[in-house]
């Protein structure tokens, strides 16, 4: 079984794990209907249209 020679530093390995597991921050874009910032591919929750449909009624804070 093969043996690694010498051990991979700290630093090495961080580097490796930070330059790999980023975070990605997800797309927002603005909704047409209202202007409400919506992810990309949601219904928007404050009118609820999706795609210049009426998918859902929102609902009321009464």
């Amino acid at each position: 079984m093969a043996v690694p020679r010498c051990n991979t530093s700290k630093a090495r390995t961080r580097r490796r794990r930070s330059i790999n597991m980023k975070l990605v921050a997800p797309a927002i874009v603005s909704c047409n209907n209202c202007g409400n910032t919506v992810m990309l591919h949601r219904v928007c929750t404050k009118c609820g249209f999706y795609r210049g449909r009426q998918v859902l009624t929102p609902a009321t804070n009464a």
